[in-house]
């Protein structure tokens, strides 16, 4: 997929997960990447690559989707591929028991923010006559029994969005598309804010989460799909080889999505 050389990338949640595998990958592809992350500096990518630029940031906060666009253009000109990776996980909150900070947290991270993200890119992309979204979202972007009542919202708004934004802008040259992993090894369990957690929701969903994973020598659930297949899918999107491909879900999942 040589045909990402050069192209300039913004890979939100960069710092860490599948947002870190993916700025890796393009970077090793020679695409020239700007990482966006609330958390500390990805130093191996930035002591590696001199095609990476970080910019620390908490995209929550009023006008720094766009303070970061704009540097992301003021430093490059454009930008050819957006990928809204960050995200959190909720308490498995179900509908009686979701508590009004844990939804506004969780809307906010994994709805409000991308949707902003794609608001400030867009500019640039119709100015250039194309462009590439790719959403990180979720089994639980088509499943109800997989995740809490935030998360699961966040993510089935965010396929709605994916899909909107894909026909909107298709006459723009501009494609939109989500790769829905299933459970990956990442360190979103620790964004859970345990004080929301809820036990009887989790205890109803996990048998569905349970016919995904494998387990270890010890009976513990891990998860099989890597960031870095996840990575790949993400890539592959952003590529010419996709340049049909718009408006998709891609699940990426070992046919979890089957059920």
């Amino acid at each position: 997929m040589s045909n990402i050389q050069n192209r300039v990338i913004v890979v939100t949640g960069c710092s860490s997960g599948i947002g870190l595998a993916t700025a890796r990958l393009f970077l090793e592809r020679q695409a020239i990447v700007f990482g966006i992350d609330v958390g500390a500096v990805p130093q191996k990518l930035a002591d590696t690559h001199s095609t990476f630029t970080f910019h620390q940031a908490d995209l929550t906060s009023d006008q720094a989707v766009e303070h970061a666009i704009a540097k992301c253009i003021g430093k490059h000109n454009r930008i050819d591929v957006l990928v809204n990776c960050a995200g959190v996980s909720d308490g498995w909150s179900s509908a009686d028991t979701i508590q009004d900070e844990e939804w506004e947290r969780v809307i906010c991270i994994n709805l409000t923010v991308p949707i902003r993200m794609m608001r400030a890119v867009l500019p640039a992309m119709k100015e250039q006559k194309g462009g590439s979204i790719i959403n990180v979202a979720s089994k639980a972007g088509v499943s109800g029994a997989s995740a809490g009542i935030a998360y699961t919202s966040s993510k089935h708004g965010l396929v709605g969005a994916t899909k909107n934004v894909a026909w909107r802008f298709h006459t723009d040259n501009i494609r939109c598309n989500a790769v829905l992993p299933g459970g990956v090894a990442t360190n979103i369990a620790s964004s859970v804010q345990m004080e929301h957690f809820d036990s009887a929701g989790f205890n109803s969903f996990f048998p569905t989460v349970q016919l995904h994973v494998s387990k270890d020598s010890e009976g513990t659930p891990v998860p099989v799909i890597g960031v870095d297949d996840v990575a790949r899918g993400i890539a592959f999107l952003a590529s010419d080889d996709a340049k049909m491909i718009n408006g998709a879900l891609i699940p990426i999942d070992n046919a979890w999505s089957t059920i």
